[in-house]
C-alpha cells in the first residue's frame, strides 16, 4: 500500500539554514523533493506575480541551457534537473491563480518514491495569519518548520547577502551601510525587509496560531547542525534518521567580520528578539546567550 504524502512547508527564517536543510533532505530517500527550493507560490495573488515568475523561469531556463551547451555532461546533471523542475512548474504558474490542486499535484509529482514532499520559502513567514491558515490546511498531513538562527548572526548574514547582490563591486562599504540603517532604524533600501525577517517576536506567535502544535518544529539553527537536532528533525517528518553533512556550506557569502562596536549595537538592536525568545524557550544556544551579554 502506498504510504500517504507528508506536506513540509518550511517557513524560514531567512538564512537561518533552510538552503542546507533542503540539501539534506533532497539526498534523503524517504523525501521527494524537486531541485526548486522556494516556489513562492503562495506569496503569489495576482495575474501579474504568477506571470512574473513564468517569465523568470523561462530566463532561467534559457540560461542554464546555453551554459549546458559549454560544459562536461557530469557537469550538467544538476542543471538538467532543475530545467525539467522549472518547465514541470510552468503549467502551474500559467494559470495564473493560486490553484491548490494543481500545486499539490506539482509537489507529488517530483521524481522518486519518497513520502515527504513541500516547499522550502523563507518568505511565507511574512504571509497573513490567515494565508498561513490556509496552507496549513493544504493536506491532510501538513506539517512546517520554521528556523531560528543568533539574531545578530542571522542579521550579518542577510545583510551581507543583499549588499553582494546591489554593491557586489564594494560590498563590505554596501554591508556597514546596510547594518547602520537597520540599528538606526531608517526603513529605507532593504533594511525594512531585513529586519523583518528576523521578527521572530512576531512571527512565532503567528505561525503558532495557524499550525497545530503537533504539525510545527520551531528549532534553533544551532541545534539543527548536531546530529540530535537533525535526528528531531527526521522524527518530526517521519522519516529514517541518517548522517548528515554538516560542513556543507550553502550560500555562505563573502566573509566579512563585524567590529566589536557594530556587534554590540546590533545585540542592542536585537535585544527584543532575544527576549522573546528566551521568554518562550527554557534554554538557549550558547550562541545566543553570549550575543544576549553584549546587548
Amino acid at each position: 500500500m502506498t504510504q500517504a504524502l507528508t506536506h513540509v512547508f518550511c517557513l524560514g527564517a531567512t538564512k537561518a539554514g533552510t538552503s542546507w536543510l533542503h540539501d539534506q533532505l533532497v539526498a534523503h530517500p524517504e523525501c521527494r523533493l524537486r531541485a526548486i527550493k522556494e516556489y513562492h507560490y503562495f506569496s503569489k495573488v495576482k495575474s501579474a506575480d504568477f506571470q512574473s515568475v513564468l517569465t523568470a523561469n523561462e530566463h532561467e531556463i534559457a540560461r542554464l541551457t546555453a551554459r549546458n551547451a559549454t560544459r562536461l555532461p557530469e557537469q550538467c546533471i544538476w542543471a538538467k534537473g532543475y530545467i525539467a523542475d522549472l518547465q514541470a512548474y510552468a503549467p502551474v504558474l500559467a494559470l495564473q491563480t493560486q490553484n491548490a490542486v494543481a500545486f499539490a499535484g506539482l509537489l507529488a509529482s517530483a521524481p522518486g518514491v519518497g513520502h515527504v514532499v513541500g516547499d522550502f520559502t523563507p518568505a511565507y513567514a511574512l504571509l497573513s495569519e490567515e494565508k498561513l491558515v490556509e496552507i496549513a490546511k493544504f493536506a491532510p498531513d501538513t506539517r512546517a518548520i520554521y528556523l531560528i538562527r543568533d539574531p545578530v548572526a542571522r542579521l550579518w548574514s542577510h545583510i551581507r547577502m543583499v549588499a553582494s547582490r546591489s554593491n557586489p563591486a564594494d560590498m563590505a562599504e554596501a554591508a556597514w551601510g546596510l547594518l547602520r540603517r537597520v540599528v538606526d532604524l531608517d526603513p529605507s533600501g532593504d533594511a525594512q525587509g531585513i529586519v523583518q525577517r528576523g521578527d521572530y517576536a512576531a512571527i512565532i506567535p503567528k505561525i503558532s496560531r495557524a499550525f497545530h502544535p503537533s504539525r510545527l518544529l520551531i528549532m534553533f539553527y544551532e541545534e539543527m547542525m548536531t546530529a540530535p537536532g537533525f535526528a528531531r528533525i527526521c522524527a518530526f517528518l517521519g522519516i529514517a534518521n541518517r548522517p548528515a553533512d554538516f560542513g556543507r556550506k550553502v550560500h555562505a557569502g563573502k566573509a566579512l567580520g563585524l567590529t566589536a562596536s557594530d556587534r554590540s549595537a546590533a545585540a542592542r538592536f536585537l535585544r527584543p528578539q532575544y527576549e522573546f525568545v528566551a521568554n518562550r524557550f527554557p534554554v538557549l544556544p550558547d550562541a545566543w546567550q553570549s550575543a544576549m551579554n553584549e546587548a
